[in-house]
């Protein structure tokens, strides 16, 4: 009860409201604009969040989080080019009914899956992550090292394919987390005598860089599809009849998206083609699917949108991120002084309540908004791309100098653009830099401080159940992945080898 007063106090007294409602719409836009992912989106609001208080602020992130969700099915329903990774199965069948005349209806059973799963997701965070955050209060530094170690083991599932490039990748965020001073003895560290490297890279600038620059450099190299045109279309909300039929895909596609939520490195994209899957396996109408099936809409936007709900838990719990977004999301903590994890519920629980109470402000807003912005979201998806990607970069650069009025900073942001580039290019995953980057100083940090306080003896790491439980997953959640990735490698090798076979 407390907690719903003070979340009531907070949403009346502080600017939780508009800033849901404006990172709402800034979302839809940036998921409406093919080469945004969401957390791209995220990351360029980034640097204008440090004159906001941190409630306000964390609100703005997630909101915009949640639009951009939503808006990648508008290009993808009505220029056959997803606007996120995750709306890649919904224009299967949301391209196809484009064509048959019924766009608008496409967009309205987009967005009536996306409500849907959108507050599921919500109502799964608000209610398991204080219950799991609890485990965390008997941490000691033995223990936050084997979680991060364990947070690293999710380098497996998240490598694209490649475990040599994702292992790169993490050492290569690592790396740079080594930069600045050093925790234990306070010596600088690789900074080569220039004193802005003495508080390290901060971790948002190399965000920026990874993700924004980065992305504006491979759209630059490769101008394929900037050309195209969809044509606006006045959204149509389903019919009652059509909400019935679509009450299955909506609870394959909001389960799978939970399920997939918690699983580290599955991600929204995997969970909307399960769902596409799943639900062309229990439809009544499964000959339409491909051709313009409004489960086949439904069930992969329900998905996609549950996922990123859940996929706060992990960060907020443990202070993990599991995704590209929750990483940036965490970015916009650390800005604020704030780790997110059970310290946090102990010491301010009203960070949380705040959250809580945007998100489901924003989850509210998400109909009225995609209504209000759709025009305008399909006017800015046809813009000529040199002109919006020269815009882009004017906010990133911007928003990065106004941090600290540091023209080194606008160097740190080119580098890490650059650096994004070329993982793009060598198709190296982003998220196991970011996981180094972040994870970097808790495991270096307190394998530290547990070795002080053993005298040097690793052994203190069993002694610690919590620590050697973690470990124990570490390991488990490595071997299967690595088990699973084999298996899977093999299955599609006997696959190429039977259709290279000697022909008849």
């Amino acid at each position: 009860m407390d907690a719903i007063i003070t979340s009531l106090e907070l949403l009346g007294t502080t600017s939780i409201v508009p800033m849901a409602i404006i990172g709402m719409t800034w979302g839809i836009f940036g998921g409406a604009m093919p080469g945004l992912s969401p957390s791209i989106t995220m990351a360029l609001l980034l640097p204008f969040t440090y004159t906001l208080d941190p409630i306000p602020a964390l609100v703005l992130l997630t909101s915009t989080y949640v639009g951009a969700e939503y808006g990648g099915s508008i290009p993808a329903i009505l220029i056959r080019t997803p606007g996120t990774n995750a709306s890649a199965a919904t224009m299967l069948d949301g391209y196809e009914m484009k064509k048959l005349g019924k766009a608008g209806e496409a967009l309205g059973i987009s967005l009536q899956a996306s409500s849907v799963g959108n507050f599921a997701g919500i109502l799964c965070v608000i209610l398991l992550t204080q219950p799991l955050s609890r485990l965390a209060l008997a941490f000691h530094p033995t223990s936050y090292f084997a979680l991060g170690i364990l947070g690293l083991s999710v380098i497996v599932s998240v490598s694209e394919g490649s475990l040599l490039k994702g292992v790169i990748g993490a050492l290569i965020g690592l790396m740079i987390a080594t930069i600045g001073t050093d925790p234990v003895s306070g010596v600088g560290r690789f900074t080569y005598g220039n004193a802005d490297l003495l508080t390290g890279v901060p971790i948002i600038l190399v965000m920026v860089g990874l993700f924004a620059v980065g992305e504006i450099l491979e759209q630059v190299a490769d101008k394929s599809n900037w050309n195209q045109v969809g044509k606006v279309g006045r959204l149509k909300w389903p019919s009652w009849a059509m909400q019935k039929r679509l009450t299955v895909a909506n609870l394959i596609g909001a389960g799978i998206g939970i399920f997939s939520g918690i699983m580290p490195g599955a991600g929204g994209t995997v969970a909307s083609f399960m769902a596409y899957s799943e639900a062309r396996r229990f439809s009544r109408h499964p000959e339409e699917f491909g051709k313009g099936s409004p489960e086949g809409v439904a069930a992969p936007e329900c998905a996609n949108n549950a996922d990123a709900g859940v996929g706060l838990i992990p960060l907020l719990s443990f202070g993990i991120p599991a995704s590209n977004s929750t990483a940036v999301l965490l970015g916009g903590f650390l800005i604020h002084g704030l780790i997110p994890g059970p310290v946090l519920f102990g010491r301010d629980p009203t960070i949380l309540y705040g959250l809580f109470s945007g998100l489901l402000v924003a989850s509210f807003a998400l109909i009225p908004m995609a209504y209000i912005t759709l025009s305008a979201s399909i006017w800015l998806v046809n813009r000529p791309k040199p002109y919006l990607f020269a815009f882009i970069a004017a906010v990133v650069f911007s928003g990065a100098y106004s941090i600290n009025g540091s023209v080194f900073d606008l160097g740190l942001v080119l580098a890490s653009g650059v650096l994004g580039f070329g993982m793009r290019y060598f198709g190296m995953p982003m998220l196991p830099v970011i996981l180094g980057l972040v994870l970097g100083y808790m495991i270096e940090a307190n394998y530290r401080r547990s070795l002080v306080i053993s005298g040097g003896d690793n052994r203190i790491f069993l002694e610690d159940p919590i620590a050697l439980g973690f470990l124990a997953l570490a390991v488990l959640f490595l071997v299967g992945s690595l088990v699973s990735k084999f298996r899977a490698d093999r299955r599609r090798a006997v696959a190429v080898t039977k259709g290279s076979g000697p022909q008849i």
